[in-house]
């Protein structure tokens, strides 16, 4: 799993040379001809920065409004992405994770301020790391100071390319050698030694999310998977979101997911690829992933008292090129134009897929996307990623 948004390459959206795009219409209810012409407006945008296909849906309580613009495949123009194709949520993972640790601190089966340690004895320890400093906050606000496995893990700059994308692409790491990779370097820093909880200092690191994860099945007895699918999955009827274990798979109906990666000229089609966990592994689709958004906010999945912990946030000046970004837990917030009160989101990129969302505070609007194109280390993954986030801003305001 890639986070664009960590300290690995930056994730570049496809550009196509002298291809026409198929902008096909949306399906459903609606809430009326203007807001629909803007949606496809801005995800016809998103397809003219050169990705292959774009979704797009916004969602509210009375009902749904969706978009898409391009193609399933390079090699038949005549055929367009599908509606509800399913895709890889990437690090829009982090929030059902995040949900999961708030459930089991309401039930008083855990608590933020409980230490890595207590959990994973010596599971962080060595080269500094010490994980009697790191709390159950620190993992989910991102301020825990550990690497990230992507970016210290021995192979990892071999593995994205085509030639170790193809080599790779089959092979599943468990969450634990995850851990051993991103504890075998010095941290970056370690959180305030009287009170970790309280450390301010944000760092994106997948390497939190797989602990996180770890945690889960200790305190429960049982995976993380099963835990994502009973509390959250089936709770809310998500029939079409799914953890994929140990499977490279994407289910049908999907589109290619295209990475370009550095420094070469073609795409690869990077649709299969195992791995990946509570950092980053559901696969979902616009659909359900505006449901879960939208039980969240709204109350359904945690008390007030979970909540208004997930909405403490820390700046993350450095995560996104937005201004006024900050990170709670397992979910951030933006100011936009025309809100007073911003809104909520977090986004997340796999090979081949870059997936942008957002939420009201209040949960009565959530706006989601997916792209299945993705350029690493090509500054024209900014325009794509500018192009996703004012799809979004602007399905959220109305502006």
């Amino acid at each position: 799993m890639i986070s664009r948004r960590g300290s690995l390459a930056t994730a570049v959206a496809a550009v196509l040379t002298g291809t026409s795009a198929t902008t096909a219409r949306a399906a459903g209810p609606h809430r009326g001809a203007g807001s629909h012409a803007r949606l496809q407006h801005d995800t016809d945008a998103v397809l003219a920065t050169g990705a292959t296909g774009v979704l797009a849906e916004v969602q509210t309580a009375g009902g749904r409004t969706t978009a898409r613009a391009g193609r399933a495949d390079r090699s038949d123009p005549s055929r367009p992405v599908p509606r509800d194709a399913y895709y890889r949520l990437g690090s829009d993972t982090k929030t059902f994770t995040a949900v999961l640790i708030l459930q089991l601190a309401a039930e008083g089966r855990l608590a933020l301020t409980d230490t890595v340690e207590r959990w994973l004895p010596g599971a962080v320890r060595g080269e500094g790391n010490d994980g009697r400093r790191i709390t159950v906050a620190n993992l989910l606000r991102q301020t825990s100071g550990l690497n990230d496995y992507l970016a210290v893990s021995p192979g990892t700059a071999d593995d994205f390319t085509p030639a170790g994308y193809h080599r790779s692409r089959f092979r599943y790491t468990a969450p634990e050698d995850q851990l051993k990779a991103a504890v075998a370097e010095p941290p970056l820093w370690l959180p305030n030694v009287e009170h970790p909880e309280r450390e301010r200092h944000f760092g994106y690191s997948n390497t939190n999310y797989v602990v996180a994860g770890l945690i889960v099945e200790r305190v429960t007895g049982r995976s993380w998977a099963e835990e994502i699918h009973d509390r959250i999955i089936g709770a809310l009827g998500l029939r079409r979101t799914l953890t994929p274990g140990t499977s490279p798979y994407v289910p049908a109906p999907t589109a290619t997911a295209y990475t370009w990666f550095p420094d070469v000229g073609r795409p690869t089609d990077t649709t299969l690829a195992a791995g990946g966990g509570a950092d980053g592994s559901i696969i979902s689709t616009t659909h359900d992933h505006a449901v879960f958004l939208r039980a969240l906010m709204s109350g359904r999945l945690l008390r007030p008292a979970q909540l208004a912990a997930m909405k403490e946030t820390v700046a993350a000046d450095d995560w996104i090129a937005t201004p006024g970004v900050r990170y709670g837990l397992g979910i951030a917030w933006r100011p936009v134009a025309g809100s007073q009160d911003g809104i909520w989101f977090h986004g997340g990129t796999h090979l081949g897929t870059v997936s942008e969302s957002g939420v009201t505070p209040d949960g009565t609007r959530a706006a989601t996307s997916a792209v299945f194109s993705l350029r690493m280390g090509d500054p024209a993954q900014d325009a794509q990623d500018a192009a996703g986030r004012r799809l979004i801003d602007r399905a959220l305001t109305g502006r």
